[in-house]
C-alpha cells in the first residue's frame, strides 16, 4: 500500500493535482483508501473520504444502467430504432438504442468544454432548450450506424431524454430512485448537486500550462472562473448542462457503492442476464472490436480483465474501475483539469493484482 500512498502523494507534492482520493475495494469491504492534499487551497482546507467532486462522463455508466433497467421492465427495446421512444430524435432512424448506449451512432460529438452553467443558474437553466440548439448546429452523423467507434457526448444526452420520456421521471429523479436510494447511497455521497458546499472540492486548472493558455478559447474564464491560488486558476461551483452525459458529484465512497453492488451476482440494480448485456463488448459490422461495451471501455491490466470509465473537464478528473475475475473495485478522483482518459488507475491498482497474484 505504500507504493500507493507515495505515487499519489507525489502529484500533489509536485503540484500534479491540488488533492486526490483513492480507493480500491472487493464487494463487501475496503481495502484500502487514500486521500491527500487540498480541496480548498485558499482556505487551507484539506480533503477528506467525504469530500466531493464533479464526476463527468462517469456518469454514463449510470445512464447505460438506467436503460437497461428498463429493458429488462420491457419498456425499451434496445435493438430497436431511437425514434420509436424519442420522436423527436434529430438523426437517422436506422439508430438503435443500443448503438447510442455503445458509441457506434455516427452522431457527432463537439467539445464539450463550455457545456456548463454556474450552480446560482441551476434552477432556471432549461438544458432541453440548450441541446436543441446544438442538435440544430450538428444535424449530420459522421458515419453510418455501427460502422465504427466514436464517442459521442449527445448520444448520451439523447439517453437521457429517453430514460425520461419511457419512465415519466426526469432524468436525476429516475437515478435516484432506481440506483441511488436501493443502495442507500446518501445525496452527500453522490447526486446531481452540491449538497453540501463546505464538502465539495474546488476545481483547479493549473496556472502555468499550455492548456491554459487555449482555455479562454473554449469557455468564458470570467465567468466561470476564480482567483489564482498559487499555482493554479480556480473554478466557480459549476454544474453541466447534460446532466445524463456527466452530471454526477460525488465522492469515491458513494462511488464504492455502487461499483461493490456490480461486482455482486444477483445484485439489487440489475438481472445477471442483463448485467452481462451491460458488460459485453461491441463489434461494429465489419466484426472488429471496439473495446467498448455498453457504456464501459473494456481493458487488461496485468491479464485481468477490466471494466472502466473516466470522466473529466474543467476543475476535476476521476476513473472508476471493476475487475470482475478479482472481486475487486477501484475509484481514484480529483479537483483538476483532465482532459481525456489518463489510466491512472493502472499504475495504482497493479500493486492489489500483483499481491493477490503472489498469494
Amino acid at each position: 500500500m505504500n507504493q500507493i500512498d507515495n505515487i499519489l502523494a507525489k502529484l500533489v507534492e509536485d503540484s500534479k493535482t491540488p488533492s486526490v482520493q483513492y480507493v480500491i475495494f472487493n464487494k463487501d469491504s475496503t481495502i484500502h483508501r487514500f486521500q491527500f492534499g487540498y480541496s480548498d487551497i485558499k482556505n487551507r482546507q484539506k480533503t477528506s473520504e467525504n469530500t466531493t467532486y464533479n464526476a463527468y462522463s462517469v456518469t454514463k455508466t449510470f445512464t447505460a444502467l438506467a436503460i437497461l433497467q428498463l429493458a429488462q421492465q420491457k419498456k425499451i427495446d434496445i435493438e430497436k430504432s431511437a425514434k420509436i421512444y424519442l420522436p423527436e430524435f434529430p438523426y437517422s432512424s436506422e439508430i438503435t438504442i443500443r448503438q447510442l448506449m455503445t458509441h457506434s451512432s455516427g452522431i457527432p460529438n463537439p467539445m464539450p468544454l463550455n457545456w456548463i452553467h454556474l450552480a446560482d443558474e441551476h434552477k432556471s437553466f432549461d438544458r432541453n432548450n440548450f441541446f436543441k440548439q446544438i442538435f440544430i448546429k450538428h444535424n449530420k452523423t459522421k458515419s453510418k450506424p455501427n460502422e465504427k467507434y466514436a464517442y459521442s457526448n449527445l448520444g448520451y444526452v439523447l439517453l437521457g431524454q429517453i430514460i425520461e420520456k419511457v419512465s415519466g421521471l426526469i432524468y436525476e429523479d429516475y437515478i435516484r430512485e432506481h440506483i441511488l436510494k436501493p443502495l442507500n447511497i446518501k445525496s452527500n455521497e453522490l447526486d446531481f448537486t452540491i449538497a453540501v458546499i463546505n464538502q465539495h472540492a474546488k476545481g483547479y486548472h493549473k496556472k502555468y500550462s499550455f492548456s491554459n493558455m487555449i482555455l479562454g478559447f473554449l469557455l468564458d474564464k470570467s465567468k466561470y472562473m476564480g482567483a489564482t491560488e498559487g499555482k493554479w486558476n480556480s473554478f466557480k461551483n459549476i454544474y453541466v448542462n447534460g446532466t445524463s452525459h456527466g452530471g454526477l458529484i460525488g465522492s469515491s465512497i458513494g462511488f464504492q457503492k455502487y461499483l461493490q453492488e456490480l461486482l455482486k451476482p444477483n445484485c439489487k440494480l440489475i438481472t445477471d442476464e442483463y448485467k452481462k448485456m451491460l458488460f459485453t463488448e461491441n463489434f461494429t459490422n465489419g466484426g472488429e472490436a471496439t473495446g467498448m461495451c455498453l457504456s464501459w471501455f473494456k481493458g487488461q491490466l496485468n491479464k485481468k480483465q477490466y471494466f472502466a470509465h473516466s470522466g473529466g473537464g474543467g476543475g476535476y478528473y476521476c476513473e472508476i474501475r471493476i475487475y470482475p475475475e478479482l472481486g475487486l473495485g477501484s475509484v481514484v478522483m480529483f479537483n483538476r483539469t483532465g482532459l481525456k482518459d489518463e489510466r491512472i488507475l493502472d499504475k495504482l491498482d497493479k500493486y492489489i493484482i500483483e499481491e493477490k497474484a503472489s498469494r
